[in-house]
């Protein structure tokens, strides 16, 4: 109500005057974002998509004119999280006639099947038909659609950051590259997100910039297998041009495949002080056997290898991985292997989950069809992924305590959840509660900050 003009102070109406027609307030738009950073990065660009066609995005979904649940396929119960979202957004359609839209992978795995099975869902789209939505939007206000087809690669057109969105912000994600041609027995990701296809690099390059122009620092190159990247240079080179952005102070990029970690990259972390020292290399497993079944092109010497070679190009380098515990045929030697990987490697940290098969999969094509490929028991999955999270959680937080008392620099985010301190990361991407206010530590510096105490995830400390 205090936005509303006294009657007092009403300008008495002259006759003859026009009658001003009240502008309709712009629409909302709520979006559930499920999963990784690239369904961040896709729903940033639907908002904005939508924003340029009179939609504001709503704080809540209670609020919303149309509600977007932009999903993810690749982890355990994803539909079951999906239909439970949905459930509680029913309400919100029968009271205000909002839209409800499923976008992401399990829209591209489900298509006019989520339709028949959730019939208050009014339309349902891949991740490639993201730059139709405005004119989908409409569509669905007279039928119920799926559009789930891929695009050719030389007609798909990458979804551009909106600059100014991102003003005010530290960090944005910028995407290189989408798909994955890798056929790996356990991931879904190449039949949801479909082949590889490179942004060119003048276009990767040049939002980098723009968004330097409104005072982002630091970049994340996104996309499902990015250091495969061919958008006209290799990912290596990619990567010395970013870095050549006036403002860009840091850059990171996820995820990789270990087979696609070149010499050439290495050396990137080698003499680009910009390139930040922290790396993802998925290894999934510590047995050679289990990483054959996976159709992983790589034994664990070899991707000891190539992260040995990391650590000798820049010490002190963060790397961290991630694990599927509980893969068909995985024997008790064969988990052991895996912790003796983690012990080995001491990965700052990994993202580890029991395996759950994903549909059109060869791990569930395969599943139970020989002794290899027998299904792990799920309590027995269960117990060994509890031993390798307490492993993690115990390297993580030695790597932590050895922080206490240095000094390292933080670029500041932004506010912390704590009243009084501020929220930033080091280079390695080591989280840092910093005691101070916004003036002493304002978003977007990076400061000196001398560590004081070290958790279990993050850092706390003081200006130096």
């Amino acid at each position: 109500m205090s936005d509303l003009v006294p009657l007092s102070r009403k300008p008495a109406p002259v006759a003859g005057d026009p009658v001003p027609s009240p502008a309709a307030p712009p629409r909302k738009v709520y979006v559930h974002t499920f999963g990784c950073q690239m369904n961040e990065s896709d729903s940033d660009r639907m908002v904005e998509l939508l924003g340029r066609h009179a939609y504001a995005r709503a704080a809540s979904a209670d609020e919303a004119d149309l509600i977007l649940l932009n999903t993810c396929a690749v982890r355990e119960k994803a539909e079951q999280k999906l239909l439970s979202a949905l459930g509680r957004y029913r309400e919100v359609k029968a009271r205000r006639g909002a839209l409800i839209a499923v976008s992401g992978c399990v829209a591209q795995q489900e298509k006019d099947r989520l339709l028949a099975r959730v019939p208050y869902v009014d339309f349902v789209f891949g991740p490639d038909n993201i730059g139709r939505l405005p004119e989908m939007v409409e569509r669905a206000r007279d039928e119920r659609f799926a559009e789930t087809g891929w695009m050719d690669s030389e007609e798909y057109v990458f979804p551009r950051a909106d600059p100014e969105a991102a003003r005010g912000r530290v960090t944005a994600f910028v995407t290189a590259m989408k798909g994955c041609d890798n056929v790996c027995a356990f991931c879904i990701v190449p039949h949801t997100r479909g082949r590889e296809v490179s942004r060119p690099f003048p276009d990767v390059v040049a939002e980098c910039a723009a968004l330097a122009g409104v005072g982002v620092r630091e970049v994340t190159l996104i996309g499902q297998n990015v250091n495969s990247y061919t958008g006209g240079c290799t990912f290596a080179d990619l990567l010395r041009r970013v870095a050549a952005v006036p403002g860009i102070d840091r850059i990171r990029f996820t995820t990789s495949h270990p087979h696609d970690l070149s010499d050439a990259l290495v050396e990137v972390f080698r003499d680009e002080p910009k390139v930040m020292p922290h790396f993802h290399l998925p290894v999934q497993s510590g047995s050679d056997a289990v990483l054959r079944r996976m159709r992983r092109d790589y034994s664990v010497a070899e991707y000891l290898d190539r992260f040995d070679r990391l650590r000798a190009a820049r010490p002190g380098i963060a790397i961290t991985t991630d694990f599927i515990v509980g893969f068909p045929g995985e024997t008790d030697a064969d988990f052991e292997a895996s912790l003796a990987l983690l012990e080995r490697a001491r990965f700052e940290q990994s993202f580890s989950f029991v395996f759950s098969p994903r549909p059109h999969t060869v791990a569930a094509v395969r599943l139970g069809s020989a002794p290899e490929w027998q299904d792990v028991p799920r309590g027995t999955a269960v117990a060994r992924l509890e031993r390798l999270l307490a492993a993690q959680r115990r390297i993580a937080g030695e790597i932590l305590a050895g922080e206490l008392g240095k000094v390292v620099e933080v670029l500041v985010e932004g506010p912390s959840d704590e009243p009084g301190e501020r929220l930033g990361r080091t280079p390695e991407n080591r989280v840092v509660h910093l005691a101070a206010d916004e003036a002493a530590a304002p978003a977007g510096a990076r400061v000196a900050v001398r560590i004081t105490r070290a958790g279990g995830s993050s850092l706390s400390g003081t200006l130096a």
